[in-house]
């Protein structure tokens, strides 16, 4: 098996030429070109990786989880053998300041299975609020406050980054706070109304990449406006948004 951890020198031009403009590119060009570099094969996989693995401790960007996202995703053997051996527990820090396991959260992103994704990260959520929301499956809004910033960054980067941006509780806070916390213009920009009909759970959701931005995750909404409120309000997002 190769070592897809630095770039062959017998990569064929057109795959330099594809990743020399890679590396010079904006982060919306750079999103165009992963596809045609995992199109090269094995050559346009080899390019990603070995940038991939430059990006090592640094906070992952959109564009990161997006090379993770297509390595994963691509029919390679070698290059999803690099990932389970570079970034066994995917490329976003797992970090909880209560110890709460992401791994499977990690995983089903990674596999683009939202709708589970979107279960377990209420399950997440009551878990951070204590035995009590366990329990009873839900969070109240007074809960919310207290939620850990640490946590909650780390779920809303999980989502953002195997969704390429679309998806997180920070795309959904500053969509809100764009319109000026307006919810009749909230609700159907991210598809969870449409006129006086609310979007029914959970088959008139869209669980892939085709749905509206900020269409994921549901943040409780079937139980009211204070729950999303006070999450889209949270002190996590401050630096997020700003």
């Amino acid at each position: 098996m190769p070592d897809l951890s630095t770039t062959s020198a017998s990569i064929p031009s057109d795959v330099i030429e594809l990743q020399e403009k890679f590396i010079a590119s904006t982060l919306k060009t750079q999103l165009q070109l992963i596809p045609q570099l995992i199109e090269k094969g094995l050559p346009g996989i080899e390019v990603l990786t070995a940038w991939l693995q430059e990006q090592r401790g640094t906070t992952p960007t959109i564009v990161v989880g997006a090379v993770y996202q297509a390595i994963y995703q691509s029919e390679f053997p070698a290059g999803r053998a690099y990932l389970d051996r570079e970034f066994p527990t995917g490329i976003v820090p797992l970090v909880s300041s209560i110890g709460v396991d992401y791994t499977q959260l990690q995983q089903l992103l990674a596999q683009q299975n939202f709708q589970a994704a979107d279960k377990l990260t209420n399950e997440k959520l009551c878990e951070l609020a204590g035995k009590d929301a366990v329990q009873r499956k839900w969070i109240y809004f007074t809960e919310v406050e207290q939620l850990p910033a640490l946590d909650l960054h780390t779920i809303d980067t999980l989502w953002l980054a195997h969704s390429g941006g679309k998806f997180g509780f920070s795309v959904q806070s500053e969509m809100w706070m764009g319109m000026n916390k307006n919810w009749d213009k909230f609700w159907p920009k991210i598809g969870w109304k449409e006129g006086n009909n609310w979007t029914r759970y959970p088959g008139a959701f869209t669980w892939d990449l085709t749905a509206p931005r900020g269409h994921l995750p549901l943040s409780n909404q079937l139980r009211g406006v204070r729950v999303i409120s006070a999450l889209l309000s949270h002190p996590a997002w401050e630096k997020v948004t700003n």
